[in-house]
């Protein structure tokens, strides 16, 4: 197989009506600039005619491949799939509605090529979206921004371009899509950037994605910090947090014992232990404090019997 310039990966549900302009938008864009191509199509479940549509594509462009899934799995699924199959030099990713403008290809594949980048995310600063989206965004990524340390205006967004290096380095599971500069970062990739890239109005169909999104948004960005600096060892979370409860409730339970004994031995007014709320308070820490340690515990077993536990991103070797 000759070597590709660029491998396009596009994850789709329910697009058959853009899929013909998408398509031949790209290869009149790689055409332009002379470059070897492959489109992927990631057809996650599609209930309308989209994977016909891949069929009937295929036979007027050779450089398209298909995956379809039997139901649909997310995004996230899509882009780990097409990411296995990509091999060209440079991977890109877009999304199926005609939102994300193929005419940036050339741009994007040459910051990773000339400019050094390993991976280049694209920036919506002009967006054709309601504002009932677009703020909710904004707060988003300005949430993303202060807790990742990763100067990006627009993690959401669809267009990105990678070495091919990174895409084989990662894992995108879950709902991690919109972090994957993220975990390209986790596995040793630094050189991240950004370009202003063109937005275009929805031209045929609706959003699938709804405001369910941003608590998912949310509780994946917690799951990512946390992986991010305790995945290979849950017991300096759980079991610092674990041992600080444990020794306050078990001082506090010290301290409620003792102050009983000592106004006992002072003939002093006292109330029983069992009769004040900080005495159960404290008891109730000693316990959260064991579970916790308990928890790190069992994920450091469970992280030692994890088979990639020892697969590390060796860049060179010399011998």
């Amino acid at each position: 197989m000759s070597k590709l310039d660029i491998s396009v990966v596009v994850p789709l549900y329910n697009e058959e009506e853009s899929l013909p302009e998408l398509i031949a938008w790209i290869d009149r864009v790689a055409r332009a600039h002379a470059l070897a191509y492959e489109v992927i199509l990631v057809d996650d479940g599609s209930s309308d005619g989209s994977w016909k549509v891949i069929e009937r594509l295929k036979t007027s462009y050779p450089a398209l491949r298909g995956i379809r899934f039997s139901r649909n799995y997310g995004k996230s699924a899509a882009l780990y799939c097409g990411f296995a199959a990509a091999g060209g030099e440079v991977v890109i990713t877009m999304d199926a509605d005609l939102q994300d403008s193929p005419d940036e290809i050339p741009a994007l594949r040459h910051m990773i090529i000339e400019e050094g980048y390993d991976l280049v995310s694209g920036w919506k600063k002009k967006r054709y979206d309601p504002i009932g989206k677009r703020w909710p965004s904004k707060f988003f990524n300005w949430t993303a921004r202060v807790t990742t340390g990763i100067r990006l205006h627009d993690f959401n967004c669809g267009l990105k371009a990678y070495r091919l290096k990174v895409v084989k380095s990662i894992e995108v599971y879950g709902e991690m899509h919109r972090f994957i500069p993220v975990l390209a970062r986790q596995a040793g990739f630094r050189h991240i950037g950004e370009k202003v890239v063109e937005h275009h109005a929805r031209k045929y169909g609706h959003s699938k994605f709804g405001l369910e999104r941003m608590v998912k948004g949310y509780l994946d960005l917690i799951t990512v910090l946390f992986m991010s600096h305790f995945g290979r060892s849950p017991m300096y979370f759980f079991g610092g947090l674990g041992t600080l409860m444990f020794l306050m409730g078990g001082c506090t339970t010290v301290w409620v014992i003792a102050g009983k004994l000592w106004k006992q031995a002072h003939d002093l007014p006292l109330r029983p232990v069992t009769d004040q709320p900080l005495f159960y308070l404290a008891i109730l820490a000693v316990i959260l404090g064991v579970q916790l340690f308990l928890a790190g515990f069992l994920g450091e077993l469970i992280n030692r019997g994890s088979s990639d536990r020892n697969k590390y991103l060796i860049d060179k070797t010399l011998d």
